[in-house]
């Protein structure tokens, strides 16, 4: 069992409690178009998968991208970053013909769309510094304004970015969480390494997250946003059920 749990003083709340299965299974079965939990208890009422045709691998012409939704929101004071511990409540899927494009359609579908022009914040560890500048040559190409905490900024201006240089909450004001506050920021890429620098930089994440501004916590997914950026901006959004990819 799968089991999603909320605590709080000391008393524990269970959210919902579901079979293992019931979430990548039917992701996947919509993702190649073949009912997978349905085959699987035949399999075990005795039949093989010869019997019930299923033997051959499957082909698809997308791509489908499995986002987690968290509730991050809804509990005060709780921290964006992610650890060992099972905190999404769901999950969604964007679908497309291109990995970008289905990337975008995933963190649309979970409440964090991401902009197509703007201002964007970054300030990352220093060993995610040389993926971040792949990132920030990606963002400025597209046109967008890049600022940075000075240790972030000094990084890339030394490699040919245009950046502008923010004082992080701990260096005073004006900082990036009175930015963020103003809305003067589009979109947020914050990394961090160890205790001191998680506590330093949650405000940035938490008023990220109160206003509704979408952000990464990791270079993976901050390239992942720059190649669903850039779908964006060169294709129009385009929907179709999930039957019209299967028969495509």
């Amino acid at each position: 069992m799968n089991i999603q749990f909320a605590v709080k003083e000391g008393r524990i709340y269970v959210l919902e409690v579901n079979p293992r299965a019931s979430r990548t299974v039917p992701f996947v079965s919509k993702a190649i178009g073949v009912p997978l939990a349905k085959l699987a208890a035949r399999v075990m009422a005795g039949k093989t998968l010869a019997q019930l045709g299923f033997t051959k691998n499957v082909s698809i012409k997308h791509i489908a991208v499995k986002e987690a939704v968290f509730p991050f929101a809804k509990f005060p004071g709780v921290d964006t970053l992610l650890g060992p511990e099972m905190k999404s409540t769901g999950e969604v899927m964007g679908i497309d013909s291109d990995f970008g494009m289905s990337f975008a359609k995933s963190q649309m579908a979970a409440g964090n769309p991401m902009p197509v022009s703007g201002r964007v914040f970054l300030s990352v560890k220093d060993k995610d510094k040389a993926g971040l500048l792949e990132v920030a040559q990606g963002l400025e190409k597209m046109g967008f304004s890049l600022v940075a905490t000075r240790g972030t900024a000094e990084y890339l201006r030394n490699r040919g970015i245009t950046v502008e240089s923010v004082n992080k909450v701990t260096e005073g004001r004006p900082h990036i969480v009175d930015q963020i506050t103003d809305m003067q920021v589009d979109f947020v890429i914050n990394t961090v390494h160890g205790a001191q620098s998680q506590k330093d930089s949650y405000s940035i994440r938490r008023t990220t997250l109160m206003k509704g501004i979408p952000y990464f916590t990791t270079i993976s997914a901050a390239k992942a946003a720059v190649h669903g950026i850039a779908a964006i901006k060169k294709n129009h959004l385009q929907v179709k059920s999930i039957q019209e990819y299967h028969s495509s």
